[in-house]
């Protein structure tokens, strides 16, 4: 497994590296031949995305890896993971070191190279069980989900139709401590178009886009609460000094902690929407919505974490969770219906960033904490029991 790892962090593949995703993707299906069963390569759909000047562009994305075994067994579960990873092929951080001798550096490690490396352990050890043929499984590793999954989401759904239950390989903190409840996200582009002027000569017969734009992100920040958060990331628009700007863009992060709190923010953002157009005399036009629905903790799910809980337990680990704002594909999967753990990876930290750090001792002990999950799950004893 560690040497799997060294391997994959060593090849670049940030969300937008279309040829390092490739090179990934065929070590991956390389690697996941030693499993039975079909490999496929699976196209991205298609995603749009706002450019600085409000042209509705077409964003590449790599293909997806798709493993289906047994699907004819009874009990059929969902294991996912990403192939991405957030550093760019121009980011400084692409290099692996050693912090001491348990503890590795690098791009991706934890996040989730180490996470797919106990995936195909985990999935390798349940074949050599003798029970096996109870269990089948789709293995997805999509290639965006740094970026949102959205070329990936329709590939999700459709495999999770009909699962008992989900595992995905983000990691574990460094004590161990698995994510519970996670808030939903949305990513929107409000684009704001004004009248442009003089900026001296006659000022006021202008509508300033900028303006309407900076107004809107503070009512819609001021909004946030208990319910909510709003993070304004960016607004792209504006030109000469001596002119009005009759353009602006404001780009928006909202994350929901439940589905009723989602609602609340679409209404937010339409009121605020209207008052700021009117208050300015702008017109505004949305783009963008909810990749990530909320995740709560339902009775299935924390069946499902109490079975894993029960199989760290006998294996001498102990597992909790706690709540977290972060999102990954687990949130896709929850709103399917299906029970998800979706921090079944190594454990690691310091995630997105050039600490990126991987506990290489938890690859064998996540492996098998996976495996003796799955196994128990196929007997019939896990999932609400």
């Amino acid at each position: 497994m560690l040497e799997q790892v060294q391997s994959w962090s060593a090849v670049n593949s940030g969300s937008r590296n279309l040829e390092g995703l490739a090179m990934m993707a065929a070590l991956l299906a390389d690697a996941f031949s030693a499993l039975p069963g079909d490999i496929r390569m699976i196209d991205p759909a298609p995603v749009e995305s706002i450019s600085p000047d409000g042209a509705l562009l077409q964003i590449g994305h790599g293909r997806h890896l798709l493993l289906t075994v047994r699907p004819e067994a009874p009990v059929r579960v969902l294991l996912t993971g990403h192939m991405d990873t957030v550093f760019a092929t121009d980011h400084p951080f692409q290099t692996l070191r050693w912090l001491d001798d348990n503890v590795l550096n690098g791009p991706g490690v934890a996040d989730m190279k180490g996470g797919l490396a106990v995936m195909l352990a985990a999935l390798r050890a349940v074949e050599t069980w003798e029970g096996r043929a109870a269990l089948g499984y789709d293995v997805v590793i999509n290639s965006d989900e740094e970026t949102g999954s959205a070329s990936s989401a329709p590939l999700l759904r459709q495999m999770a139709a009909g699962k008992v239950a989900a595992f995905t390989y983000e990691p574990a903190l460094p004590d161990g401590t698995l994510a519970g409840a996670r808030a939903g996200s949305g990513n929107f582009s409000i684009i704001v178009t004004g009248r442009s002027a003089h900026a001296g000569r006659n000022p006021d017969e202008g509508r300033n886009a900028l303006l309407a734009a900076a107004d809107l992100a503070l009512r819609l920040k001021a909004a946030s609460g208990s319910g909510f958060s709003c993070n304004p990331a960016r607004i792209d628009g504006g030109g000469p000094n001596n002119v009005v700007p009759d353009h602006a863009i404001l780009r928006v992060n909202f994350r929901p902690r439940t589905p009723a709190d989602e609602i609340a923010v679409r209404r937010l953002i339409e009121s605020s929407m209207e008052a700021v157009a009117r208050a300015h005399e702008v017109a505004m036009h949305l783009h963008g919505g909810f990749g990530r629905p909320p995740k709560p903790m339902d009775e299935k799910s924390e069946a499902l974490f109490n079975l894993v809980r029960r199989c760290g337990a006998d294996l001498g680990l102990p597992i909790g969770w706690s709540d977290t704002g972060g999102v990954c594909d687990g949130n896709n999967i929850a709103a399917c219906g299906v029970p998800v753990v979706d921090t079944m990876g190594a454990r690691g930290g310091a995630i997105h960033s050039p600490d990126e750090f991987l506990m290489t001792d938890s690859l064998a002990e996540r492996a098998r904490l996976s495996a003796l999950a799955l196994m128990r799950i196929a007997q019939g004893n896990g999932v609400g029991g």
